[in-house]
């Protein structure tokens, strides 16, 4: 009888009605249809997916993502997302990582040719406080706007990667004003806080883009500008 089921019903998994060997009587057992119905081939890919995946409700919704969220997009249980990731906090750095490769493209058009330090980090901070409003990804990878991480994640190392990445691309001979990398290092830290103290309050009234750049070049220009003569001894 159990394999004329199996024969006429491939699709379904048989179990033993009982407790002792007889198979006598059996009862189907529904498979899940989770992935979609195509199960990745191994962890790297289900590690892709559940990031991708990620990506798209960031996108859609704008805000935070639970890993319920994530579970019940894809189809499968909670655990078995919480075995790549360990928090939603953890997934969703994971996402805004994988979304920041076309800002810093876009970054990189914005302030192309800027060669004075000053010039291109104003430029840079203004840009990137623009897009985080319009990129929940980048927000949450830069701030604690979007979820409930903890406040010292502004200075995680993926932040200050990103933060690396970014400065890396500017045209700045970042050398001939006196920075090495540990330097470079300590101005990302210094950066980081600024934008987050505009994330956190942008100002009441918030300041038009030519005064944020005025602003800018003032304080933040100035801290930059002394790096140089700090480099040579003189302060």
């Amino acid at each position: 009888m159990l394999v004329s089921l199996y024969d006429h019903f491939p699709g379904i998994r048989y179990t033993c009605a009982d407790a002792e060997r007889r198979c006598d009587t059996v009862r189907p057992v529904a498979r899940r249809r989770g992935w979609g119905g195509s199960p990745p081939a191994n962890d790297q890919e289900a590690h892709s997916r559940i990031v991708a995946t990620a990506v798209e409700l960031i996108g859609e919704t704008g805000a935070a993502i639970s890993i319920a969220d994530v579970a019940e997009a894809l189809g499968v249980i909670r655990q078995t997302v919480y075995r790549y990731f360990p928090s939603a906090d953890a997934l969703m750095t994971a996402a805004a990582i994988a979304s920041v490769d076309g800002f810093l493209d876009r970054l990189t058009a914005h302030v192309a040719g800027l060669g004075d330090p000053v010039e291109a980090m104003t430029e840079g901070v203004i840009y990137t406080l623009a897009e985080v409003r319009r990129t929940p990804h980048l927000g949450i990878l830069l701030s604690n706007s979007y979820s409930n991480v903890d406040p010292d994640s502004l200075t995680s190392e993926q932040a200050k990667a990103f933060g690396m990445s970014m400065i890396r691309r500017f045209d700045v001979d970042w050398e001939k004003y006196g920075y090495d990398d540990a330097a470079l290092l300590e101005l990302v830290e210094y950066v980081l806080r600024t934008m987050h103290s505009f994330f956190v309050s942008p100002g009441n009234p918030p300041r038009t883009e030519e005064q944020l750049r005025a602003y800018l070049r003032r304080w933040m220009g100035s801290a930059i500008a002394a790096q140089s003569e700090y480099a040579k001894g003189g302060l």
